[in-house]
């Protein structure tokens, strides 16, 4: 087959990729930047499709993510690609940030005051009843919305403009393009 690697990854190394790029955080941020731009949907589907994304990436539903942005982005008519370009938002780097600003902030919401108190995840997180990590997933989540729908208007707001500039300028360079054509053939 072409373009198939000629030893397959490991499952380890490909988690690893999954979690630090193999060349750069940069150039890993400029192909997601690249394919968003390249898109070829309307700026309102776009914008609306990354915002799901990064909603979604702040929500404690680690796993799960990208199948929720979707069926959402889906649902509400956005660009499913984008939306899954926006679930990058959720990264090693921002998880932390994301984590305890939601809980933080769904412990505001619920009234009551930030309680530190250790989980006991030594059986397993699947092992273990929902009662060990609700004190934390109850908050988290709750505290997500309104963290999650600001980050979202906020990257509605930036994303529209940008991808509204540069189709007017891909359109324009085409036309210029066909323009010289159609004269260098006369």
């Amino acid at each position: 087959m072409l373009f198939k690697r000629r030893e397959s990854e490991s499952i380890a190394e490909r988690l690893r990729v999954h979690l630090w790029p193999r060349r750069s955080w940069n150039r890993s941020g400029r192909y997601v930047a690249y394919r968003l731009r390249r898109l070829k949907a309307t700026p309102h589907a776009i914008a609306l499709g990354f915002a799901v994304g990064v909603f979604w990436a702040v929500t404690p539903f680690f796993g799960v993510h990208v199948a929720l942005a979707v069926a959402l982005a889906w649902f509400m008519g956005g660009s499913i690609v984008a939306a899954i370009l926006g679930t990058f938002a959720g990264n090693p780097l921002t998880y932390p940030l994301f984590w305890y600003s939601t809980y933080e902030m769904g412990t505001l919401m619920l009234g009551g005051e930030s309680v530190h108190h250790p989980v006991d995840l030594s059986a397993g997180i699947f092992q273990g009843s929902l009662e060990q990590i609700w004190p934390i997933l109850k908050p988290m989540s709750l505290g997500a919305i309104p963290i999650g729908l600001a980050l979202a208007a906020l990257c509605y707001v930036v994303v529209k403009p940008l991808v509204e500039a540069y189709q007017a300028r891909r359109r324009r360079e085409r036309e210029l393009r066909s323009e010289r054509e159609v004269l260098g053939t006369q």
